[in-house]
């Protein structure tokens, strides 16, 4: 991962200090006193502060922007579910990772896995921030659910939809033109795909 503070000015380019409403000294500010000399620290904007609807766009890949499928209008109440994020605009997510171990799983099967092996799912926004920082993350045939992410319904079952990321052929709604773009779409609780792992983190906190 790149060091915090240039992970700082790289969301600084982008934008993404502006669209969160937090003044680029203040993102720079935090990153320096976050500092350490880990280099497996990714930063992250509280998805309160910039959802994933806001952040999708600003992947590129093949010089093409992310997008969000059409038929996820409601991307942004995919909120953290069964995961506890610190409460602040900037935190720091540690040791992620793409969890191709259990691609061929279902999000069902997997959550309990990653349980056991002292992690947490990523949430949709924290997926979407590591490939801003690493875009080489997100390879063909090897992409990744954000499972710490779901919508529960008004009697408060959770969606049959978890979110994922992974890259587009072109076909169908996508259209021609997006064909190898990043895109957010979703998959089914209970459906396994062996091209799809499970990303995760060994935990979140405000300092290095």
């Amino acid at each position: 991962m790149p060091p915090l503070a240039a992970q700082a000015e790289h969301l600084v380019r982008l934008g993404v200090h502006a669209l969160a409403g937090i003044p680029a000294e203040e993102l720079r500010a935090f990153a320096a006193a976050a500092g350490g000399a880990r280099e497996d620290v990714l930063l992250a904007v509280h998805p309160d502060r910039a959802p994933a609807s806001v952040l999708a766009p600003l992947l590129v890949r093949a010089g093409k922007p992310g997008f969000v499928v059409v038929d996820m209008t409601d991307v942004d109440r995919f909120a953290p579910d069964g995961v506890e994020l610190p409460d602040a605009p900037l935190y720091l997510v540690t040791g992620v990772d793409r969890g191709g171990r259990m691609a061929n799983r279902s999000p069902q099967e997997a959550l309990p896995a990653l349980a056991r092996e002292g992690r947490s799912p990523l949430v949709l926004t924290e997926g979407i921030h590591w490939i801003l920082q690493r875009p080489e993350v997100l390879e063909r045939d090897r992409c990744f659910m954000t499972i710490g992410s779901r919508l529960r319904k008004p009697n408060g079952t959770p969606d049959a939809r978890t979110p994922a990321i992974w890259i587009s052929n072109g076909t169908g709604r996508d259209g021609r033109e997006r064909r190898e773009a990043p895109k957010v779409g979703w998959c089914w609780w209970g459906n396994r795909h062996t091209w799809l792992g499970f990303g995760s983190t060994t935990g979140r906190s405000l300092t290095g």
